[in-house]
């Protein structure tokens, strides 16, 4: 079986909240895709509410759309800790969690249910499992805490 690079990472030493690059990878005509680590919370220490990291994750899905180009996928951890970033070409780590930061603090402190988008039974999976209130909350605590652009040390942005 491939080897995951997420899953070789020592949890352990991480120190959340933090933006990581995964990869860069290379296809075939030379186009790159880059893979991150949007770490919220220390893992085995914390964990977002389901409903609230739902809500986190429809609203990311624009608000880093907005803020750094080539955005594919930013979707969560299974563990609830963090979402994976998928975009086109590279960017640096200071430059995403410059984009992250801004997208929490909008979240935190202008968001509105109405401006959360798929929150129907047509546009969403699970469209009942949503809390506003927590999104906006655990995104205060990791602001407070501040976004590092390094996983194993604290610098923040």
């Amino acid at each position: 079986m491939a080897k995951v690079e997420s899953f070789t990472l020592d949890h352990t030493k991480v120190k959340a909240p933090y933006v990581r690059l995964i990869t860069v990878e290379e296809g075939a005509k030379g186009d790159k895709i880059s893979n991150f680590d949007l770490r919220l919370v220390q893992p085995n220490e914390n964990a977002i509410p389901t409903a609230g990291l739902h809500t986190i994750e429809h609203l990311l899905a624009g608000l880093l759309r907005d803020r750094l180009s080539g955005v594919i996928d930013c979707s969560p951890f299974g563990c609830r800790t963090g979402f994976h970033l998928i975009t086109w070409g590279e960017h640096s780590t200071t430059e995403v969690a410059k984009a992250l930061k801004s997208s929490l603090d909008e979240i935190a402190n202008k968001t509105e249910w109405k401006d959360v988008q798929g929150t129907d039974k047509y546009s969403c999976g699970n469209y009942r499992d949503h809390s506003p209130f927590s999104a906006k909350e655990w995104c205060k605590k990791i602001l407070e805490e501040g976004i590092s652009d390094q996983p194993f040390e604290r610098h923040v942005i």
